[in-house]
C-alpha cells in the first residue's frame, strides 16, 4: 500500500537515498538497487586471509509504487505496479501497524489484515483473468495435447484456490506441476514474505494492533513474518559500528532486522552460498539449492565448468573449528569431488580443471 515504509526498507536494504514522499505524490517509477547478504563466514574469512578484494552475495530489490484497490483492473498505478511485479522472483509485503498522524493511511484507517487482503485480491484477480483466458482456450482448441490436458488440471487446481481467496504460492505444487505454469508469470505464485512495519514503541513492547492474526496468519499460509521498525533501523544503520551495538542493545536487538530480512529473502527464494577464498579474494557465489559441482564452477567462469576435473570442498565449519586450511587437512576433512557432488550452504570450494 503507499506510504507503509516501502521506499524507506528499499533505502535501508540497498543504501540508497531515494525521496521517501515521492510515491504519494505521483511517482509511479520503481526504483532499483542491489542488498548485500550479510555472512558472518565471509567476515571469518576476509580477518583469515586479509583479501584485496571481499564480495559478499547481493539480490537486487525493485521499490513499487504503492498498489490501491482496483490495481488489476489498471486503476492507480496498477498496470505499473503489476509489471514491475511480474519480473520478480519473490514479494516483500510491508504491512503498516505503526500508528502516526502524520502519515496518514490511504484507507483512513489502520487494519492489517485489511491491507494483506487488498493486496492479495489485485495479485489474486490479475492471475484469475489469464488463467480464464488459458482454460477457454485450451477446451475450445480443436487439438488438445496431452501436455495441454495436465496444463489443464494444474490450472484448474489453482483457480479453485484462487476463487477461495488464496494465493498459489500457498498451494504446494509439485515441481512437475510448476512445470506447467512457467510462462505465465503468476504473481500469486510468487513466494512472499510479510514485514510488519512497527513505530519505537511497539517495537519495545513486542506488541502491536493485530498481532495474533497477522501471526496466525503466517503460520496458515506458510509466509515468513519478519517485524522491524524501520525507521530505528534506518538510524542505526547510520552509526558507526560501536554506537549501533549500543542501540541495538538498548531496543534488546540480537541482529538487525535488515540481516534478517536479507537473509530470509536469500533463503525463500532457494539460494545459498558456496565460498572461495584466498588472498586476492574472499568471494561468496549465489547457487540454487541442489547445484552440483560442475554447475557451480560454471558460476565462476564457463572454462572452469567445461574443463572440470574435481572440486576440492572444505567445510566452513571444519575451517573454523581448526583454524587453518592447513589443519583441515592433516585431519582428513578437505575432500575432493566429482562433477555430481551437490554443493552445500557454506562450502568453501577449489576447482582443479583443465582447457
Amino acid at each position: 500500500m503507499p506510504s507503509v515504509g516501502k521506499t524507506s526498507l528499499f533505502n535501508l536494504l540497498t543504501g540508497a537515498d531515494e525521496e521517501v514522499a515521492g510515491f504519494s505524490t505521483g511517482k509511479v517509477e520503481a526504483n532499483l538497487g542491489i542488498a548485500r547478504i550479510p555472512d558472518e563466514r565471509i567476515d571469518f574469512l576476509s580477518k583469515m586471509y586479509e583479501p584485496k578484494k571481499t564480495t559478499y552475495a547481493t539480490i537486487e530489490v525493485v521499490d513499487v509504487p504503492g498498489l490501491v484497490s482496483g490495481s488489476s483492473t489498471g486503476l492507480g498505478v496498477g498496470n505499473q505496479f503489476l509489471d514491475n511485479v511480474r519480473k520478480t522472483d519473490a514479494l516483500i509485503h510491508i504491512v503498516r501497524v505503526f500508528e502516526s498522524n502524520d502519515v496518514v493511511h490511504v484507507d483512513g484507517s489502520l487494519d492489517p489484515m485489511r491491507d494483506i487482503e487488498t493486496i492479495n485480491m489485485e495479485l489474486l484477480f490479475a492471475d484469475l483473468g489469464i488463467i480464464d483466458n488459458r482454460i477457454q482456450r485450451i477446451q475450445t482448441s480443436k487439438k488438445v495435447t496431452k501436455e495441454n490436458l495436465a496444463e489443464l488440471e494444474v490450472l484448474k487446481k489453482c483457480k479453485e484456490r484462487l476463487e477461495n481467496g488464496l494465493l498459489i504460492h500457498s498451494l504446494g505444487l509439485s515441481d512437475e506441476e510448476k512445470e506447467h505454469l512457467k510462462t505465465f508469470s503468476f504473481l500469486s505464485e510468487k513466494p512472499m514474505i510479510l514485514v510488519a512495519n512497527l513505530d519505537e514503541d511497539q517495537f519495545r513492547a513486542k506488541n502491536y494492533p493485530s498481532k495474533d492474526a497477522l501471526l496466525e496468519y503466517s503460520q496458515n499460509t506458510n509466509t515468513p513474518l519478519i517485524e522491524l521498525c524501520i525507521k530505528s533501523e534506518l538510524e542505526i544503520a547510520k552509526l558507526d559500528p560501536e554506537d549501533r551495538e549500543i542501540f541495538l542493545e538498548d531496543l534488546g536487538i540480537e541482529e538487525s532486522g535488515i540481516d534478517k530480512l536479507s537473509r530470509t529473502a536469500y533463503n525463500h527464494l532457494g539460494l545459498i552460498s558456496f565460498l572461495t577464498a584466498g588472498h586476492d579474494e574472499v568471494k561468496a557465489w549465489t547457487i540454487h539449492k541442489g547445484t552440483t559441482a560442475k554447475k557451480a564452477a560454471g558460476k565462476i567462469h564457463s572454462d572452469i565448468e567445461k574443463g572440470f576435473i574435481r572440486a576440492e570442498v572444505c567445510k566452513f565449519r571444519h575451517l573454523k573449528e581448526y583454524g587453518s586450511m592447513q589443519k583441515v587437512k592433516e585431519k582428513g576433512l578437505v575432500t575432493l569431488e566429482g562433477k555430481d557432488y551437490i554443493v552445500e550452504d557454506g562450502d568453501i570450494i577449489n576447482f582443479r580443471f583443465n582447457v
